[in-house]
């Protein structure tokens, strides 16, 4: 299984129309839009869970094509590193 993250979408995208458009290039077995917490708005970015070979078809397919104007940025996730905390520094 393969993360997969898609950015620079259009606002206006929806799970829907994102796994409509990775489908064509595989079996989706999840989509996640990301958005702001204290908005509830689009951040413009989310992640597709594709098989291996799938995902490595889409991301090829995917990478730098046009959707609402925008070229999406299709690439494998990336493991967010876990950062220290929220403490305050000290001497």
């Amino acid at each position: 299984m393969s993360k997969i993250y898609v950015g620079n979408l259009p606002f206006s995208v929806t799970e829907d129309s994102l796994r409509a458009l990775f489908a064509q290039h595989g079996s989706v077995d999840s989509v996640a839009l990301i958005n702001d917490r204290e908005t509830g708005q689009p951040r413009g970015f989310g992640f597709v869970e594709m098989p291996r070979a799938d995902a490595a078809r889409a991301i090829q397919s995917l990478n730098g094509q046009d959707m609402g104007g925008r070229a999406l940025k299709v690439n494998e996730a990336q493991d967010k590193p876990r950062g220290g905390g929220g403490g305050q520094w000290r001497r």
